[in-house]
């Protein structure tokens, strides 16, 4: 099988299963927790990086917040079964990158990965990530491609595949919906406050070898829940539709 045909099976392979397959690390994040220790035996510097840790992945959400804030319906979807685009965006995020949706995976990923305290653990994760993306991608801008033409190879020469080059900056053709961002994004915010609070408790239960609940993450955990069950809510009273969007 040609190298291209093979790129674009196993691409459309992941794009269909993209949402389950990060499930299949789950043992890898148990094995590295095994050897999990705080910095330098220190709770307070542990408590310190947690934090970090947190914002990293908190801005990597900001990304795709704002990136599907400011893009019209049918582009920048959760859509699994087949690729579409109504539209080539290229303003706003996609003037400075062109896939700004797995930038902000990947300081998602970047910050959950970090939470372990292992360079090579996280090396390995990282490199993961972009071969699993790197096949997504390629059939996402095949069929880009093929639908927009010389449109999309025009911005395509211009624009970073993933790292942001902020110099190409365009303000976003449309407004900012923050109904369109909540309506997308809420259950990513509730994934990662669920997995930071696992990822919590399962790391002092390795280097403690006890339970021991910090009351500061079951209620961060316990916001992420709250505020996934208020979105969804109004998403299915369809009272966060807005219109184009």
């Amino acid at each position: 099988m040609p190298l291209t045909d093979e790129f674009r099976r196993s691409g459309n392979w992941f794009f269909k299963w993209r949402s389950f397959l990060p499930l299949l690390t789950v043992a890898l994040f148990l094995y590295a927790l095994k050897s999990f220790e705080y910095p330098q035996h220190s709770e307070v510097l542990d408590n310190l990086w947690e934090k970090f840790c947190l914002t990293v992945s908190l801005l990597g959400l900001a990304v795709r917040v704002y990136t599907v804030g400011h893009t019209p319906r049918d582009t920048s979807g959760r859509n699994t079964r087949l690729q579409k685009a109504a539209f080539l965006n290229t303003t706003g995020m996609y003037s400075v990158t062109r896939h700004p949706l797995y930038l902000g995976n990947f300081l998602i990923w970047a910050g959950i990965c970090l939470f372990v305290h292992s360079l090579f653990f996280c090396l390995a994760m990282i490199l993961l990530f972009f071969l699993y993306y790197e096949r997504i991608i390629f059939v996402e801008e095949e069929f880009l491609k093929e639908k927009f033409g010389e449109m999309f190879v025009e911005w395509a020469q211009k624009t970073p595949l993933i790292i942001p080059n902020f110099k190409n900056w365009q303000k976003p053709a449309l407004a900012f919906s923050l109904k369109t961002a909540l309506k997308r994004e809420y259950t990513a915010f509730f994934l990662i406050t669920t997995l930071f609070t696992i990822l919590e408790f399962v790391s002092d239960l390795f280097y403690k070898g006890k339970w021991q609940f910090e009351w500061t993450w079951v209620l961060i955990f316990f916001f992420g829940l709250f505020t996934y069950v208020v979105l969804r809510t109004l998403k299915k009273k369809r009272l966060l539709d807005v219109e184009g969007r």
